[in-house]
């Protein structure tokens, strides 16, 4: 197996844990409410362990215009806007963008997730002379396979930076060896 693109990652919690109700309010039920509480749980726990991450940029995973029409708002980015980082680590909307997917990710094994995310990513061409060289973070509710965090590295790496950090706010546990072939 190909080692990831990303560099490092960072997750407050476990999916399965008591976080995940508030996530799924946040989502499905668009009480932008919870995104204030889940980043001040992040905040809580995650300013001490993430104080010595080097960092130039944090962007959001991004969504498609259309989910993002739908749904009114990126939960990424609610929660990402309202966490703590150091003054060092600009945030940006809309450096990263995405195609729209017709397809809904969750219910999705490993293998067809990786295939599905592919070239799913690209840069906003009035970003890209930013990103060179530079260290990023992504922002991301929630990690499942990888495939969209790893995609999002590739983008990027591909596009000049240097190093990408992953902050996962829920993280589902690792697949069974069953979904690694």
């Amino acid at each position: 197996m190909n080692p990831p693109f990303f560099d490092e990652t960072y997750c407050l919690d476990r999916y399965d844990g008591i976080l995940q109700a508030a996530l799924h309010q946040l989502k499905y039920q668009r009480r932008l409410a919870c995104a204030h509480g889940l980043a001040i749980a992040w905040n809580e726990r995650m300013i001490e362990p993430l104080q010595a991450v080097e960092a130039d940029f944090l962007f959001p995973v991004p969504l498609s215009q259309e989910k993002l029409c739908f749904r009114g708002f990126n939960q990424s980015w609610e929660l990402a806007r309202r966490i703590r980082c150091t003054v060092n680590i600009q945030k940006h909307a809309h450096v990263l963008m995405r195609h729209h997917h017709t397809q809904h990710q969750a219910a999705e094994n490993r293998i067809n997730r990786h295939k599905a995310i592919r070239d799913m990513f690209y840069v906003n061409p009035q970003y890209q002379a930013l990103l060179q060289g530079s260290s990023i973070v992504i922002f991301d509710d929630v990690m499942t396979s990888g495939a969209t965090l790893n995609e999002i590295a590739r983008v990027l790496k591909d596009n000049g930076v240097s190093r990408v950090i992953n902050w996962v706010l829920l993280r589902t546990q690792r697949p069974s060896k069953q979904l690694r072939n």
